[in-house]
């Protein structure tokens, strides 16, 4: 496989360049080609133990979009004007247990292992949950879970920019009440998946207010 042909100067104007857009320019979409590429990224990216304990919902439906804003509070004029809006689902603990039958699954059906090299995964795999990480219980292995999910968003958001396309991560909703209106509205199963975050993307209306600000790198690296 090649190695990517993308200078460092590009790939940190990407980064100059990516802000948390406000409002979105509602007159311009993002292509199909350039959405599926950013989904890709999420497709491709890491996971612990390869395991990608994550689903996305693109929605793109006004009802659903609308149904959405009583329950988001941080999302309504992303919901009114991005190109295209993201859910991105993490799974809760039935299905990310050492022995579920999804884990099982990706070992035998997705990676294709050998049988000896299952069982030293998956003793492996309950060690770290049981011993070195301490998921003993479903909180703590939704979050685990999360984690995961929330290194894909980061590579959506920057693969968004270095295309020229700009995005938004939300938290801001009500969890409860928005995994009710998933199990409600859209068909999700929230006895296996909760809701991590929701993320927006498309063109901004305005360029940033301010420039972007960040304490000295050496405030936060240490090498020793």
């Amino acid at each position: 496989m090649n190695t990517p042909n993308i200078s460092k100067k590009d790939i940190i104007n990407a980064f100059q360049f990516r802000h948390a857009t406000k409002e979105f320019d509602a007159t311009k979409k993002v292509s199909d080609a350039d959405m599926n590429f950013i989904l890709e990224t999420a497709h491709l990216s890491p996971s612990s133990f390869g395991f990608e304990p994550w689903h996305f919902i693109v929605v793109q439906d006004k009802e659903l979009r609308e149904a959405l804003k009583p329950v988001a509070w941080g999302a309504p004029v992303k919901l009114d004007t991005a190109s295209h809006f993201v859910l991105g689902l993490s799974m809760k603990a039935p299905m990310t247990k050492w022995d579920s039958d999804y884990i099982m699954s990706m070992m035998k059906d997705v990676k294709q292992l050998p049988e000896e090299v299952i069982e030293m995964y998956s003793k492996f795999y309950r060690e770290f949950q049981e011993r070195d990480f301490n998921l003993d219980n479903d909180k703590k292995l939704f979050d685990w879970a999360s984690k995961q999910t929330y290194i894909a968003l980061g590579n959506m958001m920057t693969s968004a920019a270095l295309i020229g396309i700009d995005s938004c991560p939300i938290e801001g909703f009500h969890q409860e009440k928005a995994e009710a209106l998933l199990r409600e509205k859209f068909g999700v199963d929230t006895d296996k998946y909760g809701l991590s975050y929701m993320a927006a993307f498309g063109y901004r209306k305005e360029e940033p207010a301010f420039a972007k600000s960040r304490r000295n790198k050496e405030d936060i690296v240490t090498w020793l």
